[in-house]
């Protein structure tokens, strides 16, 4: 079992640096399940990590793909019991960290808000609306007061990656989109729904917040890449379009999960060891002096 931090370096990080210290790095990139997504490997090494904020929502499994370390980790854990107001965002991420990790790559399921974002789809998120509320969404509680710029909060490297993939395998997706993050567990209501579509959103998904905000404060790479798995409940005059449902979700999620994994294995094989983009500074101007 790795252990993770010593008794002096969970101190260190309690009083407000979690970048601080990791353990020897056995990973170099994160992969998060999401609903319908709870393995990746077919063998790994699995470890059970404790983090200052708890435990993570599984074990991880670690495995190597294209010769680079890859840690896996299901987000609602691996029978889906962690709802997604009840993830532990904060464990996740730093679990990541612990194991050497400076590039995330978390595949979602997203409720499309256009008729043009078809069941099946692939949107690669450049923007988010953060809708929820009383999540743990820093790590940073004081007494170092630190605001982190999220106005780019997807790597731009990782996206243009993940786009020159997605074209090659011939897969049909979006190259950009804004997901509204909503509070769940319950989907939208119609009003809800309309109000997401008029403001000109994309796409709306219950985990993206605060999760990508979270590997910005780890300095890490975060890409979201959306499976559209439903329209909406406010998308109507369409015959296609049907009230949303879990069975639903997971149905289009398992169809479509092969196309998915290839292309995370692909942005996996094809992203460089040298980071280009500014995601691994993103603390360099952002803690207030006294």
């Amino acid at each position: 079992m790795v252990t993770g931090l010593e008794p002096s370096a969970t101190s260190k990080i309690k009083s407000g640096n979690p970048s601080r210290r990791f353990v020897e790095p056995r990973a170099e990139f994160g992969v998060f399940g999401g609903s319908g997504f709870y393995s990746f490997f077919e063998k790994g090494v699995s470890r059970t990590l404790r983090t200052p904020f708890g435990a993570p929502s599984s074990k991880l499994t670690i495995s190597d793909l294209g010769g680079k370390g890859v840690a896996f980790l299901p987000r609602h854990g691996p029978h889906h019991e962690f709802p997604p107001h009840q993830v532990p965002y904060r464990a996740n991420l730093h679990a990541f960290k612990q194991l050497g990790v400076t590039r995330v790559l978390a595949p979602t399921a997203v409720g499309s808000l256009k008729a043009e974002l078809k069941p099946g789809d692939l949107v690669i998120c450049d923007q988010f609306v953060n809708f929820t509320s009383g999540r743990k969404d820093t790590f940073y509680d004081g007494p170092d007061t630190t605001h982190v710029s999220t106005a780019e909060p997807y790597c731009p490297q990782l996206r243009a990656i993940a786009e020159s993939a997605a074209k090659d395998m011939g897969l049909r997706f979006h190259r950009r989109g804004t997901v509204a993050v909503i509070q769940g567990p319950r989907f939208s209501t119609k009003a809800e729904s309309r109000f997401f579509s008029a403001q000109g959103w994309d796409v709306v998904n219950m985990t993206q917040y605060p999760e990508a905000v979270l590997a910005r404060e780890l300095e890490m790479c975060y890409l979201n890449v959306s499976l559209v798995t439903d329209y909406d409940a406010g998308l109507e005059g369409d015959p296609d379009v049907k009230p949303v449902s879990h069975e639903e979700v997971i149905r289009v999620f398992n169809e479509n999960m092969g196309g998915l994994r290839r292309l995370i294995a692909e942005v996996v094989k094809q992203t460089p060891k040298k980071r280009t983009c500014a995601c691994g500074s993103a603390l360099l101007h952002a803690r207030m002096s006294a």
